[in-house]
């Protein structure tokens, strides 16, 4: 079968098609084109096959969980909690916003979550005390994609099951990069501080105060211990963690009647519709994958490759920079499933351990959720924070310096992501 199904997909989505429908239209016309149109009976059944898989459950369930965090006051406390700790360093809400991210991220694996649960709380609170609503919106697009690397993350969620990799060492693998990633961005805050003269805390803490703040941060902060040590234990599937997760956040959340029973329904529709508009995405990326793989398109991606090199270093450079222009394009969600497939074969040949090949593909991703043209969290933070896109981009190119850095380290220092997993054994 010919690949010009691929050149009708790539050319949908460059005129602005959704994604999950040129992953449906280009193999349907290119099944026609090719006079194959017998195939278009098998592909509604792979797009529902697709979705059909016990793993995915975990997906709308952590959505759930991080929308009804979202709705009481979790959010609050954790960035209070953050506050307490590194507050009183100079440029110490640029800081906060990115402790919060990490904190954050235990609790969502989505950066645009993250922009709207902290974006709309911390821009304000940032440009009040003196940053600029540039730096301000810079510091939250920067930090919002620690939310798709530490665990929970969706798209490795996403990844586990295209890959045929194991959720839990997944997750383990993005535990250290992700703060590794955190540290980066406070480093450049750092060294930013004095030269732009970022504001400082002045107002100290009482010990009462503190004990306070931490008190009602530790329940909150439970729930990424909760999720994670349940699946690294082997004691609950990554399923299994995200039902406890859901149940955690719900309890948490009414028994401090933070939430109330009447808006349960609404938030159930908002999760849902977020769910589905992923799990639509899912299979109709299935479904492009299984004609990828019947059109040999990895094969021969793979032979073309391997034609160039079969050093594993140059090839992991040409993947960074292929992952790159993808991000730039595509969201993370529907690179991996697109991408992954492809990749899969060439990484076996050159003995790339997979799982480290999974958090180099979703960290260099998760960046592509800020770059322009088309990154989903850039435009998210550019409404909250209501600037326009070039000037935060602008602002954000040192901190697009220091998460290109982490992405190389991460690439090159396989045991930066494979370290936590050995341990465990996963």
């Amino acid at each position: 079968m010919s690949v010009v199904f691929l050149w009708i997909t790539v050319a949908a989505v460059l005129v602005g098609i959704p994604i999950v429908f040129g992953l449906v239209i280009g193999p349907m016309l290119g099944f026609l084109i090719d006079g194959r149109a017998a195939f278009l009976n098998s592909s509604a059944q792979r797009i529902y096959a697709g979705i059909d898989q016990f793993p995915l459950l975990a997906i709308p369930l952590f959505v759930l969980a991080g929308d009804l965090m979202n709705r009481g006051s979790i959010t609050t406390r954790l960035v209070a909690f953050a506050n307490m700790l590194v507050g009183r360093l100079r440029g110490g809400l640029a800081h906060v916003n990115i402790l919060s991210s990490i904190f954050f991220a235990g609790l969502s694996g989505s950066a645009v979550a993250d922009v709207s649960a902290l974006g709309s709380m911390l821009i304000p609170a940032m440009e009040k005390d003196g940053y600029t609503r540039e730096y301000s919106a810079a510091v939250t697009a920067a930090s919002c994609i620690i939310g798709p690397i530490i665990p929970p993350s969706i798209i490795m969620i996403v990844y586990a099951y295209v890959m045929g990799v194991s959720v839990g060492a997944l997750f383990a693998a993005g535990f250290v990069p992700g703060v590794l990633m955190g540290l980066a961005l406070s480093t450049v805050v750092a060294l930013q501080a004095k030269r732009l003269n970022l504001p400082k805390r002045e107002i100290r803490q009482s010990f009462k105060e503190k004990m306070r703040i931490t008190q009602e941060s530790v329940l909150p902060l439970m729930t990424p211990v909760i999720i994670l040590g349940g699946i690294l234990s082997g004691a609950v599937t990554p399923t299994e963690a995200a039902v406890l997760a859901v149940l955690y956040a719900a309890g948490l959340s009414l028994v401090r009647r933070e939430l109330r029973f009447s808006e349960l329904p609404g938030i159930f529709l908002k999760s849902g519709t977020s769910a589905a508009t992923i799990l639509l995405l899912v299979g109709a990326a299935a479904m492009f994958g299984w004609v990828l793989t019947v059109s040999q398109v990895p094969q021969r991606l793979g032979t073309f490759i391997l034609s160039i090199t079969d050093n594993p270093y140059v090839f992991l450079m040409i993947v960074n920079l292929l992952l790159f222009g993808a991000g730039m394009l595509l969201d993370a969600g529907p690179a991996i499933l697109i991408l992954g497939p492809i990749f899969g074969p060439t990484i076996a040949k050159l003995g790339i351990d997979p799982v480290h090949f999974a958090a180099v593909m979703c960290i260099n991703l998760s960046v592509g959720l800020v770059t322009p043209p088309f990154g989903l969290a850039l435009f998210a933070t550019s409404t909250i924070g209501k600037i326009p896109v070039n000037r935060l981009v602008r602002t954000m190119l040192p901190f697009f310096l220091a998460q290109v850095i982490v992405i190389m380290l991460v690439t090159y220092v396989p045991a930066i992501s494979l370290t936590l997993p050995r341990l465990l054994s996963i």
